[in-house]
């Protein structure tokens, strides 16, 4: 059933926007009040960090603090999608997703042929679409058949990293490994693109959707008529043998080939030809796909407006990124064994003007952050938590932890040392305490996945990824307290600290505890906060004692959590 618009629900509250009405009126069912606007400087932060990945400037927080006013919240909003940064941030979503990665996960000696040194411009390609407002539509368009829609000098050849950075395997010829390849992609476009598990469907029907086992394989063929390619970034003409190092992996046409159905998943088990086409289940009219591989009537198949589901989806994983869980709890499963949606009417009403307004994802962050719903504060009545724990009908803002990225990022700017002027280019090492590039631009491994990013819960890259999972483990403590790159961290924070406020002055002190508060956290200390600090000062050692509170700043629940 395809989503459609609803009027607003009538609550007897007063709200910002169409979306607080739904919320309202489900609060208003379950009899739970909704908590309290939250204060200028968590708003700023918040906000900050949700649409950047980067906390505000002391100077934002304060411009907020003195002007709240819904039009100052506005401009704020518009300056915050504008920077470079908002791509870098809402890149990782995408990434996760699109289960990008750099090499693989079987690597036999020094046999780099298996490796994507340049993968770094699909990546960029991804933030640069995100930035520029790409039409999310035409983004899954240039992504499966950038080749194909506008032809092969296209400046948008990197997309197709989408399919030709997903793993490969050696003997690459033979059936059975072809096979693999094909359930790969297809697993990325059912799971990352439609919501649906697809892939379940490789050795048998589906037990739970309808989705048949003829299906798996008419989208399988599509995969199986495209080929890898290492397109030479110098010669243009370059035939398919050029050097890893020297190219961009991509994808071009193959040879047009519909699979036989393998019984019981079974290569040598072959049963009836399944013929190249989208899932009947998402199209009122099923056509089998003749133009070449299929790649483009899959693109157009997906992004059609007679597909249900491909809107509902990424609406979904935008509001997820938001609120700590999606309005679908399984945000890759919206099939019979995925949860119900908590507020369908509300989905269905952001779909579709979603779609009316051009596919445009900065449209969906605006009509987010701009309502009532996202500016609540996360303090609620005891009584509120008791009812509802897990936050399902949004009293309150949930209070969620940073992410690695988020919070390396944090880290090099309140310290000084973030370069956020250079965007793209090729990857870092982010446990190296000599770079202070974004964390978005970090190498990432199959093979030996960096031992950062597996400490602070980053997704396997082997497969996509629908969210992160947190833990909190005594590695992660003692990485905050002994790691080179955090006490680098400290001691840059020191120097700037002391570099803010020289020492001329017998309040020094406190004027350094109010800087450090006002450009870590974004607000003024409390007095207990203030004597607490003086009372640390007084007893560390004379010489390291603001490198000592540096590091304790660095390492506080306060810098890694969003309020």
């Amino acid at each position: 059933q395809l989503p459609r618009q609803s009027p607003a629900p009538v609550t007897t509250a007063p709200v910002n926007s169409k979306l607080d009405a739904f919320i309202l009126a489900k609060l208003q069912e379950q009899q739970l009040p909704a908590a309290k606007p939250a204060d200028p400087p968590t708003l700023v932060r918040r906000l900050a960090l949700d649409l950047t990945g980067l906390p505000p400037t002391a100077q934002q927080v304060e411009s907020f603090v003195s002007d709240p006013s819904e039009t100052a919240w506005q401009q704020l909003v518009e300056q915050l999608l504008a920077s470079p940064a908002y791509g870098e941030r809402w890149a990782r979503l995408w990434l996760d997703v699109a289960r990008y990665a750099e090499d693989q996960a079987h690597i036999v000696g020094d046999d780099k042929s298996l490796t994507y040194p340049n993968a770094w411009q699909y990546r960029d390609w991804v933030i640069h679409a995100l930035n520029q407002d790409l039409s999310y539509a035409q983004f899954i368009r240039l992504q499966l058949a950038a080749d194909l829609l506008e032809g092969p000098e296209s400046p948008n050849l990197a997309a197709l990293g989408f399919i030709g950075l997903g793993p490969k395997y050696y003997d690459r010829g033979q059936l059975f490994v072809m096979a693999e390849v094909g359930d790969d992609r297809v697993d990325g476009v059912g799971r990352g693109r439609l919501g649906l598990t697809v892939a379940w469907a490789r050795c048998h029907d589906h037990k739970y959707d309808p989705i048949q086992t003829a299906d798996y394989y008419g989208l399988a063929g599509i995969f199986a008529s495209t080929r890898m390619f290492n397109r030479s970034l110098t010669d243009k003409a370059a035939k398919d043998d050029a050097k890893p190092e020297d190219s961009m992996h991509i994808v071009r046409e193959g040879t047009p080939t519909d699979l036989h159905v393998f019984i019981r998943g079974d290569v040598a088990n072959k049963g009836p030809l399944a013929p190249r086409r989208f899932l009947p289940i998402l199209t009122p009219n099923p056509q089998n796909f003749t133009d070449g591989s299929g790649r483009k009537q899959l693109a157009e198949a997906i992004v059609d407006p007679g597909n249900p589901v491909t809107a509902r989806v990424i609406v979904n994983r935008i509001w997820a990124a938001y609120f700590g869980r999606g309005l679908v709890g399984t945000l890759s499963n919206f099939g019979l064994l995925g949860d119900r949606p908590t507020h369908p009417e509300l989905l269905d009403d952001l779909a579709v003007r979603f779609q009316q307004n051009g596919w445009s994802l900065k449209w969906l962050h605006r009509e987010i952050v701009l309502s009532g719903t996202y500016r609540q504060s996360s303090q609620v009545a005891a009584e509120v938590l008791t009812r509802d724990p897990d936050n399902i009908w949004l009293a309150r803002m949930p209070r969620r932890r940073l992410g690695a990225e988020g919070w390396r990022d944090s880290l090099l700017a309140v310290t000084g040392r973030l370069d956020a002027s250079t965007v793209g280019g090729p990857s870092i090492d982010p446990s190296d305490a000599a770079q202070n590039r974004r964390t978005v631009y970090s190498r990432i491994s199959r093979l030996d996945l960096n031992r950062y990013l597996v400490l602070y819960d980053f997704p396997d890259p082997n497969v996509t990824a629908e969210k992160r999972s947190e833990t909190i483990t005594p590695l992660q403590k003692l990485f905050v307290l002994n790691s080179p790159f955090m006490l680098s961290q400290a001691e840059a924070l020191e120097s700037r600290l002391l570099q803010a406020v020289p020492d001329d002055g017998a309040d020094v002190a406190d004027r350094r505890i109010d800087w450090a508060w006002r450009n870590l956290f974004g607000r003024q200390p409390t007095a207990d906060e203030m004597r607490l600090s003086a009372e640390f000062l007084q007893q560390a050692e004379p010489v390291s004692r603001w490198r000592q509170f540096a590091h304790v700043l660095l390492a506080s629940n306060e810098l890694q959590y969003v309020d």
